[in-house]
Formats: structure tokens, sequence, C-alpha cells
């Protein structure tokens, strides 16, 4: 859905780049993760978690405001295989803010490791114990984490290209709103 707004809503905005910098966090604690045996991997665990299912309510809102709310209009003259790449990507990113923390849950699930977050909510496994699910899930929860890298990366390139050759306004639909001061009358 698409509306006649230059920009997306204020609250679309907010969880954006709120989403932005807990996703990328999320990435940089799972690589320290996966590269330490030290003691401090349970707390990088615990971290991780909690997080996971921050993000993953973060992005059921998101979703209900893009439902609610559409995007700002695509420009008139951008190609249909770029209108194409930034549906799909779209579509990308909000199967993998749901789907990654969702396959962490499973995975911790299959493991019988508790699910504790925030260090006092206890959620319940959503998946039986299974070791052979349990590494089906850790594969798809490690490899996913590169293409969420590389969608990121492939996010950050298109934004550059449209605010830097394009110029065409798609990076302001949701830019920060930056309010200047109007001086005062002399």
């Amino acid at each position: 859905m698409t509306t006649s707004r230059t920009r997306f809503t204020a609250p679309q905005r907010l969880l954006h780049w709120l989403m932005a910098i807990c996703v990328l966090s999320m990435l940089f604690i799972g690589v320290g993760m996966v590269s330490t045996v030290a003691s401090k991997y349970l707390t990088l665990v615990q971290i991780h978690k909690s997080l996971g299912i921050g993000i993953l309510l973060l992005a059921l809102i998101r979703l209900a405001l893009r439902i609610c709310y559409g995007a700002p209009a695509l420009p008139a003259d951008i190609s249909e295989p770029m209108k194409l790449g930034a549906y799909l990507s779209q579509y990308a990113f909000y199967a993998l803010m749901i789907g990654m923390p969702l396959l962490g849950w499973g995975m911790m699930s299959a493991a019988a490791y508790p699910i504790v977050i925030f260090g006092v909510l206890h959620l319940p496994p959503i998946l039986p114990v299974s070791a052979k699910l349990h590494t089906l899930l850790w594969r798809a929860h490690f490899y996913l984490a590169f293409v969420f890298f590389a969608l990121i990366l492939l996010h950050v390139a298109a934004i550059l290209f449209h605010k830097l050759v394009r110029r065409d306004g798609v990076f302001e639909t949701m830019a920060p709103e930056i309010r200047r001061a109007k001086p005062e009358p002399k």
C-alpha cells in the first residue's frame, strides 16, 4: 500500500531508526557470541535473546503500522526493476526481522534451553526438544544472519544512491525530521 504522503509517519520513522540500532547491535553481538568462549559468552547470549524478542515485538508493531499507514509512493521515474527490488527488499526485511527471532526461540526450545529474557521473563518453548531440529535451526539462524547483513549493506547502498546520485527524495521519506529554529525578527 502506498499513499500520497511524502514521508513515513513519525512512529514509522522512529521504529525504523530504533530497529536499525537494535538489528545492527544484534548482528555484532551475534558475531561476538560465535567468536568467543570467554566468560562474556553467557552475558552475550542473554543480551542476544532479550534483544531478539524485543526486535520481534518491534517488527510486529512496525508491520501493523505499515499495513495501517502504508508508505509514500516511490518516485514515478524509477524503473520497474528498481521498484521490484525495493518491494522485495522490504518483504525480505520483514521476513528476517520476524523470522530470525522466531528461529532463535525455536532453536533454544529444541535444545531445551531456558528462554529467559530481560532476566525475568520466562518464555515457553515453541518447539519440541530435538537435537536434529536444534542443529537445523542453528544453521538456518547462523546463515540467515549473513543474508541479513548483506541485505543491510544493499539497503545502505541503495539509500546512498537515492540521496547522492538520484537526489529523488527517497532518503527523506524515512530521515529524521530536523526542525530548525526560526530566526527572531529584528
